[in-house]
């Protein structure tokens, strides 16, 4: 019995499976996704979505999917799935008897005595999905047909019928090739066998994204069908079906199809699927490597990527990839800033915390390795780059004061992980002292001095030596709040601000801390009671007259809540480090929970994966992207710290 298994008792039901997505992504930065349904509910779902870096950089759809359909004795049985205003067609999902998640996705269709395997993989390092359909019984001849519905836009936009689109098509081997606008790239579609080919290109109207809908968004997009394939197939015979961006040989598609089969993690556990999600969101360009922030919409995020790469990489023995990551990354470094989103020139480095977790990053690396051989020479320009740079005042108001602490901020921009801006103005400004980026700052001095003095770098030690222990009175004497015995999230000029918010947490985590045993026992209570949920820690305290506890309606509305309320499993890794440090063996147990409260997680939303928040009310339900990678990576790091602790 597979791990992830859905039976039709709950396929059917539109509200169950609708709700229950499909990601799989590769190296090359294609990714495909859909329902469990095979029914399309997001612009940013697709059979191939593909980066395209010679036309814009992004990410575009160009197959959004298949219309299948079974042939027998002159009678069709459409597979498909797709909503149109008011109505479902074809109603596919009724057919599927079973769907397995292991070890890669595998719908099981029964259509009178019919009964169909589908399975679809994305190609590890390229651009192409291959789709697999298998006949496991019949009694009468049987045909496939399937339509392409292509896009070939932006995920982004939609589609929308015009007269620009190039409807023509070119043979190639058991199949064709098109190309619906000047810019992109040739679509191939072939199969393993010779197919009949009928071009009659038509468009599909306001075909429908109920989730786009509910987020606020344009949710009606026209598709080109641009014509379809028969194919006879026999009772144990498979089907396979290629769309790529190159040509392939396909004499060589069964044995492709299995030679990727095996490269496969199975996803038969909790653990297993943890290890391929983790897996899913690591990039390779050139002799790059870098880390998707999460999927459908995220890009390459340096504070996303600094924060989920212990988890990512290291708690899973990558060295490798972690090592590979820091140094791509390295090159993006800017006069002691990292890209807030994105690569390359024309970026925002707006991220005052993301050069810190890099430092932080660095420091977990050292940490697994066992070893500081190299580091400095390797890393130290740019951390001190970064400590320099901080010191004397860089971009938007950065600046170390005279009382060593790191001022933060100016009008209109939101510097900090709270960083949702609605119309014009950020939700949370935080301008001033932030709590998580003086705790980070006193953690990447001392590591650098760490290291430094390993390197034996004279001149570093004596320009920044003194610094930590003035850091450390003015953060004890400015944070703390001896009544209310926790940490202001922030200060400046106007307030001295105490909303009890996950922040201070960042306080109590780091290797390095300003704060005994008893001020971070008296922080994890209040977050305990106030912050803790089942699925992470809530960005605001529900006393707190502006926490809302649900991230739904519009983007402003959603932008108002993402954190002010609403549950972030990544810090979950910052409570559950604290706590073991207060509570040792003795706490292992409630971190276990915590642990597996996210095993249930592996069969909502995105399937297999942990989403990118929740909501801050019970019954906590899964919001936002469908597969993050800080989330993936703080509950990857609780279970090493569960297996650290219990030894």
């Amino acid at each position: 019995m597979s791990y992830i298994h859905f039976s039709q008792k709950d396929l059917i039901n539109l509200n169950f499976s609708l709700k229950r997505e499909l990601i799989r992504s590769n190296r090359s930065g294609s990714f495909s996704s859909t329902t469990v349904a095979f029914c399309n509910t997001r612009k940013y779902h697709g059979l191939l979505i593909c980066p395209l870096e010679n036309l814009d950089g992004q990410k575009h759809v160009l197959l959004s999917g298949l219309d299948d359909t079974i042939i027998q004795d002159n009678k069709e049985f459409h597979i498909g799935s797709r909503r149109y205003p008011g109505e479902h067609h074809p109603l596919g999902h009724k057919y599927i008897e079973d769907f397995y998640a292991d070890p890669i996705p595998m719908h099981i269709y029964r259509v009178g005595d019919i009964i169909l395997k589908k399975e679809v993989l994305l190609a590890e390092n390229e651009e192409r999905t291959l789709l697999r359909y298998t006949l496991l019984d019949a009694q009468h001849s049987t045909k496939l047909r399937f339509q392409p519905y292509l896009a070939f836009r932006q995920i982004h936009q939609l589609s929308k019928a015009n007269m620009d689109a190039n409807t023509k098509y070119e043979p190639v081997t058991n199949g064709i090739k098109v190309k619906l606008y000047n810019g992109y790239p040739f679509l191939y579609i072939q199969t393993n066998k010779k197919s009949d080919y009928i071009h009659a290109p038509n468009w599909y109207y306001n075909i429908e994204y109920q989730e786009e809908r509910d987020r606020g968004y344009d949710y009606h997009e026209d598709l080109m069908a641009i014509g379809f394939f028969e194919i006879p197939i026999k009772k144990g015979e498979s089907i396979i079906v290629s769309a790529g961006t190159s040509e392939i040989n396909t004499k060589t598609l069964k044995g492709r199809f299995e030679t990727e089969i095996n490269k496969r993690t199975p996803r038969d556990s909790f653990e297993n699927n943890l290890e391929n999600s983790a897996q899913q969101f690591f990039v390779k360009k050139d002799n790059n490597l870098y880390i998707t922030a999460g999927y459908p919409w995220f890009d390459i995020w340096a504070r996303d990527t600094f924060i989920s790469l212990p988890g990512l990489a290291l708690s899973r023995g990558d060295l490798t990839s972690a090592k590979k990551v820091l140094d791509t990354m390295s090159k993006e470094l800017r006069n002691g800033l990292f890209p807030n989103a994105g690569i390359g020139r024309n970026i925002d480095v707006n991220s005052v915390d993301a050069p810190l977790w890099y430092i932080w990053a660095i420091q977990k690396y050292v940490q697994k390795l066992g070893s500081f051989a190299g580091i400095w020479k390797t890393y130290g320009p740019k951390i001190k780059q970064i400590l320099t740079e901080f010191k004397k005042g860089t971009s938007y108001g950065i600046k170390m004061h005279e009382n060593g602490l790191i001022y933060a901020g100016v009008k209109g921009k939101a510097l900090t992980w709270m960083d949702a801006i609605v119309d014009g103005k950020p939700v949370t400004p935080r301008t001033g002292y932030d709590v998580e980026i003086n705790a980070l700052w006193y953690n990447a001095i001392n590591f650098a001095l760490e290291v430094a003095k390993k390197s034996r770098d004279k001149s570093f030690i004596a320009e920044w030596s003194n610094i930590p222990s003035l850091v450390k009175e003015s953060f004890i004497e400015n944070f703390w709040d001896e009544k209310k015995s926790y940490l202001a999230d922030y200060i400046n000029e106007e307030e001295k601000n105490f909303d009890v918010r996950p922040n201070q947490l960042i306080a109590l985590s780091l290797p390095y801390i300003m704060l005994d045993d008893e001020k971070i026992n008296s922080i994890l209570k209040i977050v305990e009671n106030e912050l803790l949920t089942p699925k992470g820690i809530r960005s605001l305290s529900p006393k707190n007259i502006n926490y809302k506890g649900k991230y739904e309606g519009n983007q402003k509305q959603r932008d108002r809540a993402y954190h002010q309320g609403s549950v972030w499993p990544w810090l979950t890794a910052h409570f559950a480090e604290a706590y073991l440090k207060i509570h040792g063996k003795s706490g292992v147990r409630f971190v276990e929970k915590l642990y597996k409260n996210f095993e249930d997680d592996m069969f909502i939303a995105g399937i297999g994966s942990i989403s990118e928040i929740y909501d801050g009310d019970p019954p906590y339900t899964p919001r936002g992207a469908i597969s993050q990678a800080w989330s993936v990576g703080a509950i990857l790091y609780l279970r090493e710290l569960i297996d650290k602790y219990k030894s």
